[in-house]
């Protein structure tokens, strides 16, 4: 089978750029020149021949706007319908989940009264335009119900479909009707209801029941998802009608909380480490209560220092009610107000004040816990404390936690002594433990220690605070950590795995592992959907939307890309990250007067970050101001200092100059820079990822070449 490129004319059309491709074969988009129509053109292998004539003939029967359109057939492809949209993805909220199930759900109907099965329905064969319409693709697995004696379709003995969304009759290879497009339908919903898959794989399918969901479709979910066929939904209209009669119903909100900073009233207003700390134990307490949603610190400390009404935070984070309060610390005593506050109308629920001894400070944040459940009319399921800290090393432990929320050059480096101080003083404190791990995991980034010095501390430290408490799954991420910084992506697996197994899981914890496990493997969609999950429970934190920007930049979605990025500036102006990626990408496209103005603007929030500095000087000697970026680059020395071959990459990239950014990315993956492995691949497109330099790059980072194809 001849290879197929750009420019290429079949018949008619005329071949533009691929869209993707798999083992079965690939799909490009393409022009028709007699309409001047962009269409879409699958090619299938020969060996799926077969599959292709099922597909022709199964979409040719259909004309229903949820499902893609077919033009067109020649001798080995099809012309279909282009669709400007991506892949299903969730979770979503409610009413948006139900109005594009009912769109699926009318999709399939038509097919099975038809006589026609799909038999591969998965989000990723299904797509959302811009305009919020489902489309219904790849029917290369369809059968017609009564055209032959076939089962289910195999190849070398292999089930046809995708393990994880397939029913247990077709997973078993047992005649299929309706009622499995029932099953996989009630998989998709699943996802998008949550965010997750149901079932992992097929051994899950046949074997499992997924994790319950807190959604009014969970009775529907469950139904469609039952094993036996004959206790699911008989057809796709029953589904669909079960779903019209709840979207017709008003759907209240499950209780949510965010838990804003408490005002420090101590007299000498040196306490804010305290106050702050309080608040936050508040919150991880409240993570422990099934069914409420609980907003992360970050986002709940935005609007610190602010005076804005209540029910406009609430507005913002999307919660039913607010905590706020109060701290006065002198000597031996605090004394604590708290207020839970409805944000429907801002009226008080609960409020109390504790006047206690200082030492009383733990059995004040359970007692507000439970008051908050209790008000709240939800259980608190926390279990009992393992360990009362020291109060000594309780109060460095707070006092590091606030430094590092602070980002000032020499945060980290306090935090760490902090946390030092906190596990000499109480040795058994494995938080404390977990925590003086993350530390030096952020000294790294501040280019403070270098990777393996850092490695070394991480693993004694998170292999204590495993000793002390085995369940505490935060050490297992900063041990993924430790192997993500040694390449070995097998054991960083295991340990995030291990870190993610257990409600509930830090956001932070969600980020690390997009960011830098999924993200390097080039498991794009999983790394996307962490985020996702993440942004639900910190909806305003900078750093996760940037990435999330960033995350689409590189897949190519650059509309979706540049509309994230200019939502985060909008929360705030002076964040550099959103400038720097804008910047690269708009060299990218040749747009070099936009390109330079991003990056300067980057580089005047941040010019101590070297990419940023070697970003600049490449695009500063594209549009002809060759001095000044000498200077820039000179800022970058030897390219011996950490983090410097990474301006080196920036700078040569720019300037298309492969061979020397790839020499310096070498010089990075040596450094073991953190950057390496999920960043520089794609920091300006795919010019690195796509030079022959790239197995070699890739090998170096034990990360599979196709990684980031």
């Amino acid at each position: 089978m001849a290879a197929w490129a750009t420019g290429i004319q079949l018949g008619p059309y005329v071949l533009i750029a691929p869209i993707g491709a798999g083992g079965m074969g690939e799909v490009w988009k393409a022009r028709d020149t007699r309409l001047d129509r962009m269409v879409a053109i699958k090619r299938l292998k020969s060996e799926h021949s077969e599959r292709f004539q099922r597909e022709a003939r199964a979409i040719a029967a259909f004309n229903h706007p949820h499902i893609c359109q077919i033009y067109d057939v020649g001798p080995d492809y099809l012309v279909m319908e282009y669709i400007e949209g991506k892949p299903l993805k969730g979770p979503l909220p409610l009413d948006e989940a139900l109005r594009l199930a009912m769109q699926i759900a009318g999709a399939l109907e038509e097919a099975h009264a038809r006589g026609i099965l799909h038999r591969d329905l998965k989000p990723g064969n299904i797509l959302v335009t811009d305009k919020g319409l489902t489309k219904l693709l790849d029917f290369g697995l369809a059968k017609l119900v009564n055209s032959d004696s076939e089962i289910t379709m195999t190849i070398a003995g292999a089930v046809m479909g995708t393990p994880a969304y397939m029913s247990p009759e077709q997973a078993e290879g047992k005649p299929v009707d309706e009622r499995s497009d029932v099953f996989s339908f009630g998989a998709v919903l699943y996802e998008m209801l949550c965010g997750r898959r149901a079932f992992e794989g097929m051994a899950s399918v046949l074997r499992d029941d997924p994790t319950p969901l807190q959604s009014p479709v969970a009775a529907i979910v469950s139904r469609c998802l039952t094993k036996q066929p004959g206790q699911r939904y008989q057809t796709v209209t029953d589904i669909k009608t079960a779903l019209e009669a709840l979207a017709t119903k008003p759907v209240e909100q499950g209780p949510s909380i965010a838990v804003l900073p408490f005002a420090d009233m101590s007299p000498g207003k040196d306490n804010e480490y305290f106050s702050d700390g309080l608040a936050e134990e508040i919150i991880n307490s409240l993570t422990h209560v099934p069914g409420l949603k609980v907003i992360a610190r970050t986002s709940a400390f935005a609007f610190k220092g602010q005076q804005t009404d209540i029910r406009k935070i609430a507005e913002a984070l999307g919660v039913t009610s607010v905590l706020e309060g109060s701290v006065r610390k002198a000597g031996n005593r605090i004394r604590v107000n708290a207020q839970l506050i409805t944000s429907a109308d801002g009226s008080h629920l609960w409020s109390e004040r504790y006047d206690r001894d200082l030492a009383d400070v733990f059995a004040v944040q359970d007692e507000i816990a439970a008051a908050i459940a209790a008000a709240l009319q939800v259980k608190l399921s926390a279990a009992p404390r393992k360990h009362t800290p020291v109060l000594a090393a309780y109060e460095e432990f707070l006092k590091a936690r606030h430094h590092l929320q602070r980002w000032t050059p020499d945060s980290a480096a306090r935090a760490r002594e902090c946390l030092e101080r906190a596990v000499a003083i109480d040795p058994g404190f494995a938080l404390a433990h977990s925590d003086l791990g993350w530390c030096f995991f952020t000294l790294v980034t501040e280019n403070q220690i270098s990777p393996r010095e850092a490695a070394a501390l991480m693993s004694t430290e998170a292999q204590k605070a495993l000793e002390i408490d085995p369940s505490l799954t935060d050490a297992h991420a900063v041990l993924g950590m430790v192997a993500v910084l040694d390449y070995d992506w097998n054991e960083a697996g295991r340990r995030f795995r291990l870190a993610m197994a257990r409600e509930p899981i830090q956001p932070l914890v969600r980020d690390f592992y997009s960011l830098f496990y999924l993200a390097p493997l080039g498991r794009m969609e999983e790394a996307e959907e962490q985020l996702q999950r993440a942004l639900q429970e910190d909806p305003l934190n900078l750093l996760f939307r940037a990435t999330l920007g960033w995350y689409l930049l590189a897949a190519g979605r650059l509309t979706e890309g540049e509309s994230i990025l200019r939502q985060v500036l909008e929360l705030d102006e002076n964040f550099w990250l959103p400038y720097i990626w804008l910047g690269a990408y708009r060299a990218i496209e040749g747009r070099l007067s936009d390109a330079l103005r991003f990056t300067e603007k980057a580089y005047s929030f941040a010019s101590w970050n070297l990419t940023t500095a070697g970003q600049l000087a490449g695009i500063l000697e594209r549009t002809g101001d060759a001095s000044r970026a000498q200077r820039l680059v000179e800022k970058l020395g030897d390219g011996t200092a950490f983090g410097a071959p990474g301006g080196f990459i920036a700078y040569h990239v720019v300037r298309s100059e492969i061979d020397l950014a790839a020499y310096w990315f070498e010089k990075a993956i040596e450094q073991r820079d953190t950057r390496a492995p999920w960043l520089f691949p794609k920091m300006l497109g795919d010019l690195l990822t796509s030079s022959p330099h790239w197995p070699r790059l890739a090998k170096m980072m034990n990360l599979p070449e196709t990684a980031f194809n």
